[in-house]
């Protein structure tokens, strides 16, 4: 008491010390402004683990305030003194407000409740205790749980079970709130009533296990304590897991200290904990982990029966394969002993404790996860040590993870040090922007424990001096580990060698051919014999480049790979000189005509032997018999050794090899591809050279028009070069070429053959739906369910069979439609007609959805009616039409069985002999004689009325009615459409006459109320009153794609599903940072400069929908701000938006998808806890109704699917009250099965006064109340942060995943119902055959659904369609497919036991998913790839989006080059695979790169020609040749053009079309992209990709970069795109278009301007789409007033002077500076300026050829035009002086400025009059300086820190900003002028948005704004 009195002492000090802080102040406000709704769950996590008692203690406060303010009162002055006894300085973030708030809720309480002394608090709190409990009847609801659970019949009464459930759960948290509040209050109270309540409460606490296990958190299975509301543990296979890993008699006992658990019993989990010091958490963890894992690899193999079910041997020890397997190999390539002495001899127990440790290991380990070997090496040596123990009496803890303070921590003693090094490496690396050599990754961690001698030396536990844990020191590296990253492009030669060595031999020797005139007689033979020294000169280079490229690491590498290096060093420079020695004397004998040729012969058989020998080993690696051979040689140092030398041997990258049909079937696939490249590179691009070349190596004395200085005496070396260079670039890249022809035919033939695309219209969906129940059925409905369904068919005939597929068909084809309406894409009446009724009736035929068979029954009385001929005349034209004769024969059927059940007694005989009649009829074909079929129109007609009236509730009118309309009915056909006889039968009828005269016929209805019925009467209805012809159902584009993509894959090669209870268990993963959770309110309603809201935006975008939404919530006739408004609405509304964007909430939507279908499936499988329930009848079967809220099918859904969503920064969103966190706690409100795992810091203060940081790694999920309930908490050894922040976003939490497969999903990605109940048929792929190897990742497609937003989308959506699907297809096929991002499923033990789903190290791997292929490829995986399933996934839709995120993936291959992955793949793939590797890969960008090459190379040549006057000088030599225009240099240039375009990028895209869409629509799709410019988007994609991709290899700079993935329809400033695209785009182009102009004004153009034109319309239009393609594809580009804004925004930001703190988005000196910063190092400062001074040939050609110069062609000449730059730079300089620099001589100086002005015009005048130079003179003369001028610019900026000592930086500063307003002027005055045009605007909006106009959409009130509107 004394405790609370102290507290209300100080209180009012607190909330003046809030009054004083005015931001506190507020916020304490407004948390008591709504402090009893929301207060509970507002405890700041600064107060630590009394947080979360706390907010349950305030929790139950709000439950009980209507029951006892009092009580209420009691619980927060509680929870308040309990917050001040753990912060009673209100030091803590959030602390004070917390407080404060809580405080004022008190004083509040304290007026509103009854007083009463406050000494009697802990009385009057317990007596409430024991009334609560007796009020709510808890030991009642304890019983019936109980009886409930022993009864195994859950799924009795779901509802009520379920409301049960809720309160129960509630109403325990209460009462452990009240227990725990007393527990506090009495304290350290001696008086005799407070120590009987305390002893009571701590009884009640320790007996009441009830109420402990509803409280204590869980994930899945309630393992700590039992729980009543969770029916998980109570499956078998979970009960004989938990058996499982219990404690055993052979287990040694664990000492009387340790604590056993109380509400469970001991097992071996608590055995690992006390003898490693594992945390709590981490065990809880992994002891849900391992049972659940064994639990589902037993229920594979079959569910344990019986009241004690035990798990098999064979499923332990699958798992323990699986799960060792890595540490198994590890040990045997290493040579170590295995922890245990043999399988064979470990029981079951120990095999669990084996498994167990691994995991628990594995669990702590943070970042050493992405050390998969160092985790092999800690498991070793535990397991050696538990061993040991095992093996003992009782358990000891192990010596290893004691601690200096006697604390046993795994943690501290083994993870902390590793980790202290890693991190101490990462500080090293300065952000990134330090070399890769110069600290050690997580990949040089790992492989430091691929060598037996530096784990041995490392001991255990590893000792702090090794060379493992060395830390680097400040000038001196620690060394890498077998590879070192260097920054060069060598990196591409070594990796790739083969390549290389095998396309410049092909060169040589085609080129041989060639130059022989095409003979292969003895003399071509021997001279292409010269490629033997080539190929060994080569491989010399590349053992060259081994040697300089491992600089760095040989301090730390292993001997083995030193001995290789110097050996093959020497080896091939030996041999080098060797061959190259031997054939100068062939060659030397060729020219002696008396030779012997015995040096020919030495020679021949020198390279005979040799390349024997590399065929037989190369041939030998594809036998399968040699595979075994070669692992049994491994274990011999001499057999290594020399299998080292050939190939380089790692722990990863052995075995790599397929088997003999798939190595069969690339093979063939790349000789065909290499055929047509080498006969279009012989034919088209090196025969043609050959007589030029000839004719030029002959000239002589040719006349040169500058000073020449290196072509006398070389036979114009410099010439031919230039001829030979652009071919030569082409023939590197063109294989790319035909590697794409041939990928888009194969991939196009397995598209066929695989039966994609059959179903590409609404059309054909139609016509074959009839047979998708049965496609269905035998592939995604298992056989479970089957049996259930065949059970309870009476026979086995055609008409059953169909109908039993129908009625399994119908429950999951109702659920999509349903999902379809909840997501808004089709309206309620098209959900009813699309909806499939249950045929489970007793109709005798299948009932097809109204869709179908709407307007059918009308149709069908036409041709009745105008029927002349027989009846079965007529049934034949029905028939021709499927559906018509369903329509028909279920009116006919449904009729009989209404109207039986309608009427009863006289009528019943009525309907019966009536339909009797007609049946006779139609057998005897004798129908038109029975009836007056003209009158059919007429029944119809009363039959409709009497429907109409059925479909209603029944009221005693409407009986009246229904009995009328019967009457009416019987009148019609007795009289009118019955013929003569009949009719006279029926009136003469004595019973029926009898009845009517009585007036008693149909007097009586009865109402119908059966549900089959009632559905008959609502679709007879439907049948006979709809009209329209639903053809165009679903009207809405998505709804129709998804329904044809889902009926399509029914016909695909689709493994069949197993039951939900044998299926593989998986996790979805998600990392999410900050990006959008859900639209806010204010999000969607705040207008941009235009005045656009997203919700305008979207209404346009999505018309349909949203009309769909409004009808949804009956809102039909409200507008957007109505909704808005509304708090009812506002909610659905906000979500209704962000499911449209690329928001977290859309992803977590599509993937609890997953647990829905899973759900469904499991329903329908009728699993129950006592096996399989069988008491049901088909329609209950299909009943679905509440399936989601079955107990047992959210139990086995939980077993089978986890999805965690990894909110790295959720804890410090929660913290700051950010509205991310509020969103995602709603999500978690939302979605029982989301968990989200996130970083928690904790900030404590030394004694020294630093802040020590604590790291947790937390799960939480939504607690019964909504609030967040953690689950698990693990401590991390530090920052988890130390790489790349996705993948390490994934590590810290891919711990909290559960199952045998992991599906990585992004957070832009969406997924739909319907594909999801196929994934337990994809993952059964992991058990089918899929080549020498079971699959590892499967590869899933995926649908980019963004594409429709502008053509922009679209060009992105079907490139990005293109890559991952038909690409992804061939790739598989061609077994090289990588992880190229999501939403691959992995092998989840598999990897995690290999490093993870990703690496991390920084920056190297920037690209983080595609290195999980390449780790997965290397260590024996198998990547295979399906297109029967796809998700969702969106990308970026404006031309700034795209470009940034093609530069983070062009600056992600950059950085691939110089990996080690891509090396090994390279060295150790065979040739054939590399190939396929390389150009899908860093290829593809090497290809781009060369792209772009190749017209600087050809038109530096054509320069170099065209200045120095050798073009014109050979042409009009005596011996003439065509230099230009020849076959060789068209096909290069067209190869080019066609690449640059993106036409050989359009032709997997057209082959996708072909398929999916049909021809005709795909070549209309391609003529559409090229009316809206995708060949600008290309060419201009094409710039992007080379400018990263190649600074990234010399410079680096690869980061993140952040696209937004928001709707872009904004008008982007002109400024904006200048600073995104200057130096990638810009600048590139505008030296294209002067090396065009210097070319068209000085070159030797045979053919004139027409021939000029065609050989440099491919140049010309890339600088047309480098200039103008960001302000073509920018929305309101070309619109007036725009432009002019975009005019003074850009001169402002060109004239803004920088500043500190000045970002470049406001200043252009800033942007300047920022744009130098990617040049850091001494070799890139070289690299820059070798790369700068090619600007120089410009003025050294050009002031040769101007007329002043006359024809002096000395150094003099050149040496003038320096002092005439030199002059220009000082007027420049004298005429932009800054006045306010020289404030002192201001009017003098502007005098002297006019005056130099003067002059300089007079001069200029006067030497056009008086010398030779010319007006042209001084325009030739302006390119020559501006092109020197940007050179030396490009020096002084490379060079920038020793220019600066000069003090001419201001005056560099003040050119560039010249040449940038320069440039920006040319680009902008273009613009600017097809502005003045309005039609140019208008005729841009149609280009961007021609999708959105086919749709009917007003893209133009998007582009113009929406203010125009809203003041109209």
């Amino acid at each position: 008491m004394a405790r609370r009195g102290r507290v209300l002492d100080n209180w009012e000090r607190l909330v003046r010390a809030a009054q004083q802080r005015e931001h506190l102040g507020t916020s304490g406000a407004a948390g008591a402004g709504d402090a009893e709704s929301g207060l509970a769950g507002a405890a700041p996590a600064s107060l630590g683990g009394k947080a979360a008692e706390i907010d349950r203690i305030l929790q139950a406060a709000n439950e009980i305030e209507e029951d006892d303010p009092n009580v209420a009162r009691i619980l927060c002055e509680s929870a308040y003194t309990m917050a001040q006894d753990m912060d009673p300085n209100s030091e803590g973030r959030g602390v004070l407000q917390f407080k404060t708030a809580l405080m004022s809720v008190i004083k509040t309480k304290k007026k509103e409740g009854v007083s009463h002394e406050r000494e009697h608090d802990i009385q009057y709190l317990w007596n409430f205790y024991s009334r609560y409990k007796r009020h709510k009847r808890v030991a009642e609801m304890e019983r019936e749980q109980q009886d409930w659970r022993e009864s195994g019949t859950f799924s009795t009464n779901i509802g009520e079970m379920e409301r049960r459930a809720g309160q129960m759960k509630k109403v325990y948290v209460t009462l452990r709130a009240l227990l725990d509040v007393l527990e506090f209050l009495v304290g350290d109270s001696n008086d005799r009533q407070s120590r009987q309540i305390l002893e009571e409460v701590k009884r009640i606490k320790r007996s009441d296990d009830a109420l402990r296990g509803e409280l204590l958190p869980y994930n899945i299975v309630p393992l700590d304590a039992p729980s009543l509301t969770n029916v998980v543990g109570f499956f078998p296979e979970v009960r004989a897991a938990v058996a499982a890993i219990g404690y055993t008699p052979d287990i040694p006992r664990l000492p009387s200290s340790f604590k056993a658990p109380e509400m469970r019993k001991l097992d071996v989990f608590d055995l690992l904990q006390f003898v490693f010091g594992f945390q709590v958490d981490n065990v809880r963890n992994q002891r849900e982990n391992v049972i659940l894992t064994i639990a589902n690899a037993q229920a594979r193999i079959n569910l344990p029966s019986g009241t004690d079910p035990k798990i098999e041997d064979a499923a332990v020890m699958e798992v323990f394969h699986k799960v060792l397997d890595n540490y198994i190999k590890w040990c045997t390539y290493l040579g170590f002993r295995i922890a245990w002495k043999s399988t064979q001899a470990l029981n079951k127990t120990r095999k669990i404790i084996l498994i167990s440790l691994y995991f628990l290991i594995w669990g702590e380990a943070s970042n050493v996860r992405f050390l998969p070997e160092c985790i092999c090496y800690i498991f070793h040596k535990m397991a050696e040590e538990l061993e040991a123990i095992i093996d003992s009496q009782e358990a000891v803890p192990a010596t290893s993870c004691i601690c200096k303070d006697g604390y046993v921590s795994y943690l501290k003693s083994i993870i902390s040090p590793i980790y202290a090094t890693m991190k101490a490496e990462a500080d090293n690396n300065k952000g990134g922007r330090a070399s890769h050599s110069a600290w050690r990754n997580y990949d040089d961690f790992n492989e430091y424990f691929w060598s037996p001698r530096r784990v041995k030396n490392l001991g255990w536990p590893p000792k702090a001096d090794s060379s493992f844990l060395l830390k680097p020191r400040k000038g001196k590296r620690t060394g890498k580990t077998n590879f070192v990253e260097h920054r060069t492009f060598f990196h591409l030669y070594r990796s790739f060698h083969r390549l290389w060595i095998f396309l410049i031999l092909m060169f040589q020797l085609l080129t041989i051919i060639a130059f022989h005139d095409g003979t292969l007689d003895t003399r071509t033979f021997k001279v292409m014999l010269s490629a033997g020294p080539a190929f060994f000169i080569l491989d010399f280079i590349e053992c060259c480049l081994d040697v300089l490229l491992m600089f760095g690491a040989y301090k730390s590498a292993r001997g083995f790979a030193i001995s290789r290096q110097v050996i093959r060093f020497i080896w091939f420079g030996v041999l080098s000189a060797f061959v190259f020695y031997l054939y100068w004397k062939v060659m030397d004998e060729a020219n002696n005509s008396n030779s012997d040729s015995m040096y020919y012969r030495i020679y021949l058989l020198v390279l005979g032997v040799y390349a024997a020998i590399r065929l037989a080993f190369g041939l030998l690696v594809q036998i399968p018999a040699c595979h075994k051979l070669s692992e049994i040689s491994d274990r011999y140092t001499f057999f290594q050794f020399f299998k080292w030398i050939y190939e380089e041997r790692y722990f990863v990258g052995r075995g790599m090899f397929e088997s003999p049909t798939d190595y069969l079937r690339y093979v063939i696939v790349w000789v065909a591809i290499l055929a047509c490249k080498f006969t279009f590179a012989y034919f088209l691009q090196i025969q043609p050279l050959v007589k030029p070349t000839k004719v030029i190596v002959q000239l002589k004395n040719l006349p040169y028009t500058w000073h020449d200085l290196v072509s006398e005496g070389n036979h114009n070396a410099l010439t031919v070069a230039s001829l030979w260079a652009p071919v030569f670039a082409i023939y590197i890249m063109d294989l790319h070429i035909w590697y794409t022809l041939c990928s888009a035919l194969i991939g196009g033939v397995m598209g066929a053959v695989a039966r994609i695309g059959e179903i590409r219209s609404i059309d054909m969906l139609h016509r074959r739906f009839q047979s998708f129940p049965e496609a269905f059925s035998n592939n995604l409905v298992s056989q479970t369910t089957k049996r259930f369904f065949a059970s309870r068919q009476v026979s086995q005939d055609a008409v059953d069979l169909k109908k039993q597929h129908a009625t399994t068909f119908s429950p999951f084809w109702n659920e999509i439609i349903k999902s379809l309406r909840e997501e808004d894409y089709i309206s309620n009446r098209e959900r009813d007609l699309l909806m499939m009724p249950s045929n489970c009736g007793s109709l005798k035929m299948v009932q097809w959805p109204l869709f179908l068979l709407t307007s059918k029954i009308l149709l069908a009385i036409d041709l009745a009616v105008d029927c002349k001929d027989r009846q079965a005349d007529l049934w034949s034209r029905i028939s021709r039409d499927n559906y018509m004769a369903y329509a028909v024969q279920e009116c006919y059927y449904s009729a009989e069985i209404i109207l039986s059940s309608l009427v009863e007694a006289e009528g019943r005989l009525w309907v019966e002999r009536l339909f009797q009649r007609l049946r006779s009829s139609i057998l005897d074909d004798s129908l038109f004689a029975t009836v007056n079929i003209t009158k059919l129109q007429l029944v119809l007609t009363r039959l409709t009325a009497l429907a109409g009236l059925l479909i209603r509730n029944e009221s005693p009118v409407l009986a009246r009615g229904a009995s009328d309309a019967v009457y009416q009915l019987y009148d019609v056909v007795t009289h009118t459409f019955l013929t003569q006889q009949l009719r006279e039968e029926f009136d003469t009828w004595h019973t029926l006459a009898k009845a009517r005269n009585e007036g008693r016929l149909f007097q009586r209805i009865n109402w119908p109320r059966d549900p089959q019925v009632k559905e008959l009467v609502k679709r007879l209805y439907l049948l006979l009153t709809v009209k329209e012809s639903a053809a165009n159902i679903p009207k809405n584009l998505e709804a129709r794609r998804r329904l044809q993509f889902f009926t399509n894959s029914l016909f695909m090669d689709i493994p069949v599903a197993k039951s939900v209870s044998e299926m593989m268990p998986f996790s979805v993963f998600t990392p999410y940072y900050s990006e959008t959770v859900l639209f806010s309110s204010s999000e969607l309603r705040t207008e941009n400069e235009d005045g656009i809201s997203i919700l305008f935006y979207l209404q346009k975008i999505f018309p349909d929908e949203w009309t769909n939404f409004l009808e949804r919530i009956g809102r039909l006739d409200s507008s957007a701000e109505d909704i808005a408004e509304s708090p009812s609405h506002i909610l659905e509304l906000r979500f209704w938006a962000s499911y449209r964007g690329q928001t977290l909430a859309r992803t977590v939507r599509g993937m609890m998808y997953y647990r829905r279908a899973l759900l469904l499936q499991s329903y329908l499988e009728k699993r129950s806890l006592g096996g399989v329930e069988e008491a049901y009848s088909v329609g209950d079967l299909v009943n679905t109704q509440g399936f989601e809220l079955n107990i047992e099918a959210r139990a086995q859904a939980d077993l089978k699917f986890t999805y965690v969503v990894s909110c790295q920064i959720y804890g410090q969103q929660k913290q700051k009250k950010a509205p991310e966190a509020t969103d995602i706690a709603l999500l978690l409100q939302r979605n029982e099965g989301l968990r989200v795992a996130f970083i928690h810091v904790e900030e404590t203060a030394s004694p020294d006064g630093t802040v020590l940081k604590e790291y947790y790694s937390k799960l939480v999920k939504a607690d019964i109340h909504g609030k967040d309930q953690e689950i698990f908490s693990i401590k991390l050894p530090g920052d988890p942060k130390l790489g790349e922040g996705k993948p390490e976003n994934q590590n810290h939490a891919i711990v909290f995943t559960r199952g045998e497969a992991i599906q990585t999903i992004d957070m832009n990605q969406d997924n739909y119902l319907e594909e999801a109940m196929k994934m337990r048929n994809l993952l059964e792929e992991f058990h089918a055959k899929h080549g020498f190897r079971v699959p590892t990742i499967l590869g899933v497609r995926e649908h980019v659904f963004t594409g429709s937003v502008s053509s922009l989308a679209s060009f992105m959506s079907n490139q990005e369609t293109s890559f991952v699907t038909l690409g992804q297809r061939v790739l598989a096929f061609l077994k090289v497919r990588m992880h190229y991002g999501h939403p691959d499923v992995f092998d989840r033990i598999f990897h995690i036991t290999r490093g993870g789903i990703s690496k991390a190290s920084r920056v190297i791997n920037i690209s983080e998913d595609i290195y999980a292929g390449f780790n997965s490829t290397l260590r024996q995986g198998n990547i295979t790839h399906h297109e029967y399933i796809q998700v969702g996934k969106g990308r970026d839709v404006g031309l700034n989006q795209i470009a940034l995120f093609e530069g983070k993936v062009a600056g992600g291959n950059g950085e691939q080059v110089l990996s080690r992955d891509v090396y090994r793949l390279g060295q150790l793939f065979d040739f054939f695979r590399m190939l396929t590797f390389y150009f899908t890969t860093v290829g593809f960008y090497v290809c781009t790169m060369v792209t772009v090459l190749t017209v600087y190379i050809f038109l530096y040549g054509r320069v170099y020609l065209a200045l120095s006057g050798l073009d014109s000088a050979i042409s009009k030599s005596r011996i003439s040749t065509r230099l230009l225009g020849n076959t060789s240099l068209d096909a290069t240039l067209n190869a080019q053009f066609l690449v640059q375009i993106g036409v050989f990028t359009a032709v997997p895209m057209i082959m996708g079309f072909i398929l999916e869409y049909g021809l005709i629509k795909a070549v209309f799709s391609f003529v559409t992209m090229q009316l809206q410019l995708c060949s600008v988007f290309f060419t201009f994609s094409l710039g992007t990709r080379t400018h990263y991709f190649g600074r990234t290899i010399l410079h680096g700079g690869a980061k993140y970069r952040a696209t937004g993935r928001g709707f872009v329809v904004r008008h982007i400033k002109f400024a904006e795109n200048y600073r995104l695209y200057s130096r990638s785009h810009f600048v590139k182009a505008f030296e294209v278009a002067v090396l065009l102009i210097v070319y068209i004004a000085y070159g030797y153009t045979k053919g004139g301007a027409t021939s000029f034109i065609l050989i440099t319309i491919s140049s010309w239009f890339l600088v047309f789409s480098w200039l103008f393609a960001p302000y073509i594809f920018n929305p309101s580009g070309f619109e007036w007033q725009k432009t002019v804004e975009d005019f003074d925004d850009w001169t402002s930001w060109l004239m803004y002077k920088g500043g500190v703190g000045v970002k470049g988005e406001s200043s252009w000196e800033s942007w300047w500076d920022e744009e130098q910063a990617h040049i850091q190092t001494l070799r890139g400062r070289i690299l820059e300026t070798i790369l700068s001074l090619r600007f120089l040939i410009f003025q050294y050609g050009i002031v040769y050829k101007l007329h002043l110069a006359g024809h002096d062609t000395s150094l003099a000449i050149y040496g003038f035009s320096w002092i005439a730059l030199v002059i220009i730079v000082a007027l420049f300089k004298a005429f932009t002086v800054s006045p306010k620099k020289h404030a002192n001589l201001p009017v003098i100086w502007r005098f002297f400025q006019g005056v130099i002005a003067i002059c300089l015009v007079v001069g200029l005048i006067l030497l056009v009059i008086f010398t030779a130079l010319t007006i042209p003179d001084l325009f030739a003369s302006s390119l020559a300086f501006i092109s020197t001028g940007w050179a030396v610019l490009s020096l002084a900026i490379t060079w920038k820190q020793y220019v600066k000592h000069t003090g001419t930086w201001d005056s560099i500063r003040e050119i560039a900003r010249m040449y940038d307003a320069g440039m920006g002027l040319l680009i902008f005055v273009p613009v600017a002028l097809l502005s003045w045009f309005p039609f140019v605007s208008t005729f841009q909006s149609r280009l961007l948005f021609n999708q959105a106009f086919s749709r009917g959409l007003e893209i133009s009130l998007i582009l113009a704004g929406n203010k125009a509107n809203v003041e109209r």
